[in-house]
């Protein structure tokens, strides 16, 4: 094994060199990858929310029907509900 001390200083000042120029080239490939990924996790989104179907009546329809299942059960009925699904997911 050699020591930083034992090879020639040109050598080393060469070696520094191209160890920075791999460095930059490597945070230059990085950066211009993350900023397409951004841009095109952007656009598939925007297309995404151009050719999507508005599914606003089916959701709200459901949380309606949620919310009068939950006020028309009572608190022991719920805790009824979860002590029955407990156990049975020990089994």
């Amino acid at each position: 094994m050699t020591f930083l001390a034992q090879i020639p200083k040109e050598q080393l000042i060469v070696q520094l060199e191209y160890g920075v120029v791999l460095m930059i080239l490597g945070l230059a490939t990085v950066f211009v990858f993350l900023t397409l990924l951004v841009f095109l996790t952007k656009g598939t989104s925007a297309l995404a929310r151009r050719f999507a179907t508005p599914a606003k009546a089916s959701s709200s329809a459901g949380a309606a029907v949620m919310h009068s299942v939950t006020s028309s059960a009572s608190d022991a009925e719920v805790a009824a509900a979860i002590v029955a699904a407990f156990a049975k997911s020990k089994e």
